[in-house]
């Protein structure tokens, strides 16, 4: 499936990022040094029950504006999910209301952490995130051929004490034209994105190319290995200012248990 008009402005935010916290690693080491007692020795310290990826970031700059794309589903262009009852979830795969369509896929968990740049970098708590994507096929709900009835991929979650938001859903397929990506948009409450309203910024995900590949050799995902390969992070033209590096998301996992993507969101 093509989407010509998957285009927008790139605003160029800053420098890569810088190598993350090898200061704060030296720092570290010598305290524990000083006090005789590793992170482990101290229960005060202990990381168990800490976020997947609590380290504030070497760069807190603002994560890059990007395009919403033609599919948003936020009344900019044609329906309007947001306002819809249901629309707040963390399981993406259903479609909800009068639909009754599931997506199909290798499954996926989409872990963001927003961070308050404009402040101390720390967990940005009580915002919201509405998250949509294509399905295995390239396709999006409410838009596309044959799904045009269907809302699944897309929700919204408001973040937690550590500024936390996750979705389960599915790997998005990769369509002609575009590296394989999550587009989301970040509200300053629960109450402002249901009532779809002012948006306090917009940014997508850029996922790595080693498990895309490891996925896209699975059935269901036609023709995305050879998307895949007509377009490189670097060339996509939403990615291609600075290669996506500030938007390419941590993936672990594998096709057999599924994938974890986590991604640092400083607004």
């Amino acid at each position: 499936m093509t989407h010509e008009h998957d285009r927008g402005l790139v605003y160029d935010l800053g420098t890569l990022m810088r190598r993350r916290n090898a200061l704060r690693l030296f720092a570290g080491a010598g305290l524990a040094a000083l006090v005789g007692c590793s992170a482990d020795e101290n229960p005060a310290t202990s990381t168990a029950d800490s976020p997947i990826d609590p380290t504030v970031p070497a760069s807190c700059e603002e994560i890059p504006q990007e395009t919403v794309g033609p599919y948003p589903g936020d009344g900019s262009n044609g329906p309007n999910v947001l306002t819809e009852s249901g629309i707040v979830r963390s399981d993406l795969t259903k479609s909800f209301g009068s639909a009754s369509g599931a997506a199909t896929g290798v499954p996926l968990k989409v872990e963001l952490t927003l961070r308050d740049a404009r402040g101390s970098c720390g967990p940005l708590a009580g915002a919201a995130v509405y998250l949509w994507h294509c399905d295995a096929e390239g396709r999006y709900s409410l838009y596309s051929n044959d799904i045009q009835n269907e809302n699944y991929l897309r929700g919204v979650q408001a973040s937690d004490a550590d500024g936390r938001v996750t979705f389960t859903t599915v790997f998005p397929g990769a369509y002609s034209g575009r590296w394989p990506h999550i587009h989301f948009e970040i509200y300053a409450s629960l109450n402002e994105a249901t009532a779809a309203g002012r948006i306090r910024s917009t940014s997508q995900l850029a996922l790595p190319e080693e498990p895309c590949l490891a996925v896209y050799a699975t059935d269901g995902y036609d023709g995305s290995s050879r998307n895949m390969e007509r377009t490189g992070l670097a060339d996509d033209n939403v990615f291609g200012e600075d290669d996506g590096v500030r938007q390419l998301a941590t993936v672990t996992g594998s096709v057999q248990q599924g994938y974890v993507a986590h991604l640092q969101v400083p607004v």
